[in-house]
């Protein structure tokens, strides 16, 4: 279960006497957007996938919610995550929203096309700064927050740490004493596949063989790995990943959504790759199509870095040979299901 997230007052009693292996922050390339306003909810409730309502609810309400963006086709434009910022359903709701930096001017258009006459503002933050957190080992979490504007668990999934929010120039390591400000190509390299868990932890066969066995990730995350207007939800896992309400009102790009889950098959999905054998100089291009060992065509290579990346690949493919066709050459590679699939979700 994943702790609720806790501002600074709270989170230094919280902390006190934690123990772990020291966090490691990494300065995230994404934005921020203020909507704040009486009607900062409902506004944004037409727009994404989730039921942005639960930020303004009396109770226990979240702090963090994943969401896309969907265009009228159902095609993913923006993968989202938003925080609520306000303490209580007595103050005005206001909600930031973490996007790719390369989209921010365009969700703004986005946002102020359908804004009309609601009471809401929508300007960007340039005075924060955000964070990934991922802990030193899996039962580890930050120590203390005297400066952080909040602290939350990753809403997409557990593996992925906390999602720090911070006034631009903080000193992380005062905010969370004894962490490391990591390289953020390590950051995609953990959301793209997590290094091999401790010998105790592995499946006996895979004890003698430590190349054997590798908890894999696959975490898409901005533009590269979900293309504006070429992304579907559902295939890039948005259910998996906390990012869709199916009991909610409607919602721009829903019906095409909303019919595939209740038909119920989905056939390509984002899957977490590795190429075994050495790369190109280059790498692997971005959209490269990956083919089965007898040539079918199984699906494309969205992003990555080095020997790690995420496609899109049709599940019945996925225990195949596959590979790149590259200038008369083709370079292996591999698929693996994310270990935190819900069990059978690769079927």
């Amino acid at each position: 279960m994943l702790v609720r997230a806790l501002t600074a007052p709270g989170l230094r009693r919280w902390c006190q006497g934690q123990r772990g292996a020291a966090a490691a922050c990494f300065p995230l390339g994404r934005a921020l957007l203020g909507v704040r306003g009486a009607e900062a909810a409902v506004f944004l409730q037409g727009l994404l996938t989730n039921d942005v309502t639960q930020l303004v609810a009396e109770g226990d309400a979240p702090t963090a919610l994943y969401a896309h963006a969907l265009n009228v086709q159902g095609r993913c434009l923006y993968d989202v995550i938003l925080y609520r910022l306000h303490g209580s359903t007595a103050e005005e709701p206001h909600i930031l929203l973490e996007c790719d930096s390369s989209v921010l001017d365009s969700i703004q258009q986005h946002l102020k096309v359908y804004k009309i006459r609601r009471k809401v503002t929508i300007a960007p933050c340039p005075d924060l700064s955000l964070w990934a957190v991922l802990p030193g080992d899996t039962g580890s979490l930050p120590k203390c927050a005297d400066q952080a504007l909040l602290l939350t668990p990753d809403p997409r999934a557990e593996v992925m740490g906390w999602r720090l929010i911070a006034k631009k120039g903080a000193n992380v390591s005062e905010i969370i004493p004894g962490s490391q400000v990591g390289d953020i190509q390590d950051y995609h390299r953990h959301r793209y596949k997590q290094a091999q868990p401790s010998l105790h932890s592995r499946p006996d066969h895979t004890r003698h063989h430590p190349a054997a066995f590798v908890l894999s990730l696959g975490i898409p995350e901005g533009v590269k790995d979900l293309p504006p207007g070429v992304a579907l939800p559902l295939e890039s896992n948005l259910a998996f990943m906390n990012g869709i309400s199916f009991t909610k009102g409607c919602y721009i790009g829903q019906e095409l959504t909303a019919r595939t889950h209740h038909v119920g098959v989905i056939r390509k999905r984002l899957l977490p790759v590795s190429f075994p054998g050495p790369l190109p100089r280059a790498g692997i291009p971005e959209g490269a199509e990956i083919l089965t060992q007898a040539g079918k065509r199984a699906g494309k290579f969205r992003a990555g870095g080095g020997e790690l990346g995420i496609a899109l690949l049709r599940l019945a493919h996925l225990h195949e040979p596959l590979c790149v066709p590259l200038a008369g050459d083709r370079v292996e590679l591999r698929a693996t299901t994310p270990e935190w699939w819900p069990k059978g979700a690769a079927k």
